[in-house]
């Protein structure tokens, strides 16, 4: 099995490469759906006659139609405020260049950093920010470096933070989505003077190693968590 230390590619893409400044337009989609229901009844002229069985059925098949639209009417309205609980306090960022798209919250603003290639933050909290790297490679799969574990520590200690800090992985796992393979870890960095909790996830696609990586101060931790899971569960490659 592969293992990054010894992948030139992956060394390469990822040390190397990733003082490269890149710069790429991102496409924002924000939507709102919504859909009606309409039940009409079609009366009888007064001028016609009709018999008290056919005048029952006929009271049958509105009352029917209309228990049916009112179902569909509330399942509608229940998964349209769904979807929207989900996505409020977030904003989505859609990628078509390189094939990727993930959320983040309202509220953050974007900058430009040397080598990464899409970064938002908190204007008043410095280490609550959400940043992508795009790196070219010819592995198919995230699986051709490695387990999780393995692939976490080495990019956390070679890439995701300074060489002077000390860092601790807490978990690696690995998901599916839509048959694509993503690690997703948890991780500390210690500086002198602060400690910064993060996630990332990662994976490749499109003939590129993707790596978003978002966190807070550990002090915040506990408030900011659900936020930023979130951030990183939202992230998905789609084909360009």
């Amino acid at each position: 099995m592969a293992t990054l230390q010894n992948s030139p590619s992956l060394h390469r893409t990822l040390v190397l490469n990733s003082f490269t400044k890149l710069h790429k337009q991102s496409t924002f989609h924000c939507c709102r759906r919504s859909n009606s229901f309409l039940v009409r009844a079609e009366q009888t002229p007064a001028s016609s006659t009709c018999s008290p069985s056919q005048d029952r059925s006929g009271r049958r098949q509105v009352l029917a139609a209309g228990t049916i639209a009112s179902w569909v009417f509330l399942t509608n309205q229940h998964f349209v405020s769904f979807a929207a609980e989900n996505k409020k306090g977030f904003l989505p960022v859609t990628d078509k260049t390189d094939g990727y798209e993930f959320v983040y919250p309202f509220g953050w603003q974007e900058v430009t950093v040397e080598g990464q290639d899409k970064v938002f933050k908190d204007v008043i909290e410095p280490l609550e920010i959400v940043s992508v790297n795009v790196f070219p490679t010819v592995k198919q799969d995230i699986k051709e470096f490695g387990p999780p574990q393995q692939v976490a520590e080495t990019l956390i200690k070679k890439v995701l933070a300074p060489p002077t800090q000390k860092t601790k992985l807490i978990e690696a796992v690995e998901h599916e989505i839509d048959g694509k393979t993503y690690y997703t870890f948890e991780f500390v960095a210690k500086a002198p003077n602060y400690t910064r909790h993060a996630l990332s996830t990662i994976s490749i696609g499109n003939g590129k190693f993707f790596t978003l990586t978002t966190g807070a101060n550990e002090r915040r931790w506990g408030k900011m968590k659900d936020k930023l899971h979130t951030v990183v569960d939202s992230f998905k490659i789609f084909k360009v």
